[in-house]
């Protein structure tokens, strides 16, 4: 009996065929002495190694924020200070202060500090530094000097007291950003800080790496991330700055607590000094450096 066969079947059997051949082709080797083609492939374009320097837009912003603080005779804003520290397990782990800060040129300092950790308070009118503790009553003294940039300095020298905000309320901002300035560019804008449209810049000033965020409008910076480079494990300081007041009345009893005025008083000392009668342990022998040794310092 004689099978019909359809010309489907037909054309499918055709086509396996013919696929057969071409994967059997594909897979026969070239014939002794025959040379493989190349395949060309398209060439990637070189990229330059990126160069630091100074980009004319980044100079203008940072010029333009250090000049509007510089002009304002008095400031007050809120700074939430976030700093990363190590951790057992590895990754670092996140601590806030939040400060409350009261300046008047040339001579006016009031810092509060809310937490986390003990609240602390600050008061500086010209004359004298008040460094009070609520939490213990008590209260560190000394005489400062009359601006508020050599109180600052003697401040860290004398007792280690350093704020995250201290080139905020300095004289002169760009001077301190300026020295040791050696790369600055503008990444673009940002609308989500404080909802506010910002110019993001970052710069290296000494070995400080800064990405900033300042106001396009109004000039004021609005937050800060710092991460030291010589810091094998680049942690990250983060500056936030919000409710700004410039040039605002400041009530002439701003800069002075009776609680501190009141409160037990103690001298200015910096924590890695010896105690009292105490007298620092002598250097070690240079055998004995952590370089010399081997050992981590």
């Amino acid at each position: 009996m004689k099978h019909k066969v359809s010309l489907g079947r037909v054309a499918a059997i055709a086509l396996g065929a013919f696929l057969a051949a071409v994967a059997s082709a594909q897979s026969t080797p070239p014939a002794a002495g025959a040379a493989a083609k190349p395949i060309k492939t398209a060439a990637k374009p070189a990229v330059a190694p990126y160069q630091p320097g100074l980009e004319p837009r980044a100079i203008e912003i940072l010029k333009a924020a250090s000049a509007r603080l510089a002009a304002a005779r008095s400031m007050s804003f809120t700074a939430v200070v976030s700093y990363e520290s190590p951790s057992l397990l590895g990754p670092p782990l996140i601590y806030s202060t939040k400060s409350e800060v009261t300046m008047q040129r040339p001579d006016k300092l009031k810092v509060l500090t809310l937490g986390d950790g003990p609240p602390s308070e600050f008061y500086y009118d010209g004359k004298t530094m008040i460094a009070f503790s609520p939490a213990e009553g008590l209260a560190a003294v000394a005489d400062a000097p009359p601006t508020v940039d050599a109180m600052l300095q003697a401040a860290y020298d004398s007792a280690a007291i350093y704020f995250p905000f201290s080139d905020v309320v300095v004289a002169d901002p760009y001077k301190d950003i300026a020295d040791g300035l050696t790369t600055a560019f503008y990444i673009g804008q940002s609308i989500v800080v404080e909802n506010t449209t910002t110019d993001m810049v970052a710069y290296v000033t000494g070995n400080v790496f800064v990405q900033a965020w300042i106001g396009a409008d109004d000039k004021l910076p609005r937050r800060l991330y710092a991460v030291y480079l010589n810091d094998p494990a680049r942690l990250r300081h983060v500056l936030q700055l919000t409710k700004w007041e410039l040039d605002a009345a400041v009530a002439d009893d701003a800069f002075v607590s009776a609680k501190a005025a009141a409160a037990p008083r103690m001298a200015f000392a910096r924590p890695d000094a010896p105690p009292p009668g105490m007298k620092k342990p002598p250097p070690k022998a240079a055998s004995s450096s952590p370089a010399q040794s081997g050992k981590a310092p």
